[in-house]
């Protein structure tokens, strides 16, 4: 199937009140635009370099989200113009952003990436600290907790990633209010087992755009 197909089948199937980010980490330009003109607006990249040659070359009404690991020293790149900072993981990492945030007269949303999966490699705050760093985020007056993010381990085992993502929807539901109300969670593989446990956000890449370059 088509790019715009695909697009056509998952928005059709997905609740009106999931935001979807289309993944388009590897994709050129050419695919981007034709997801672009099917009417998605919200794109997902995981590198910095990438997401801001992309932001210059590409329709200036794309809201981009960086939805990979960013390091402090990358900030700077896409301060002015990023419109949600997915996978925060370090108090030094907000920090950062509000400086850079405030250099270009901008208030920026972030998710608080919470570390749910069996495997070490992945990154973030474990469940017990979140409500401390939401407090703590407080002084930080040009960034805003607008929610938070997690990805499940990567296996086939369907009873296990149910458990992650529940357990993480326990957690979004305690901290919920009317300003951290996005609980990102689900990919190609299991966005719609994420949605069936409280996901408002899904990123999915592979099943829009085919499997990656």
């Amino acid at each position: 199937m088509s790019i715009a197909s695909n697009l056509k089948l998952i928005t059709s199937s997905i609740p009106s009140n999931v935001t979807l980010v289309a993944v388009s980490k590897t994709k050129t330009n050419a695919d981007i635009l034709i997801a672009h003109n099917a009417g998605q607006i919200i794109f997902g990249e995981n590198k910095v370099q990438e997401l801001e040659k992309k932001h210059k070359e590409l329709p200036s009404d794309i809201q981009w989200h960086m939805i990979g690991h960013l390091q402090t020293n990358k900030v700077k790149y896409i301060a002015p113009f990023v419109s949600l900072i997915h996978a925060i993981d370090s108090i030094k990492l907000l920090k950062e952003i509000n400086k850079r945030a405030k250099q270009n007269n901008r208030t920026i949303d972030c998710l608080l990436q919470v570390h749910i999966a069996e495997e070490a490699t992945k990154f973030g705050f474990r469940i017990n600290e979140i409500e401390k760093v939401i407090e703590r985020s407080k002084e930080f007056k040009n960034i805003k907790i607008v929610g938070i993010m997690a990805m499940a381990t990567f296996t086939d085992n369907a009873k296990q990633i149910n458990k992650e993502f529940a357990s993480i929807n326990e957690l979004f539901e305690s901290i919920r209010t009317k300003d951290i109300n996005t609980l990102s969670i689900g990919m190609s593989n299991d966005y719609k087992l994420a949605i069936d446990n409280g996901s408002n956000m899904i990123r999915v890449g592979s099943a829009i755009f085919g499997n990656r370059n």
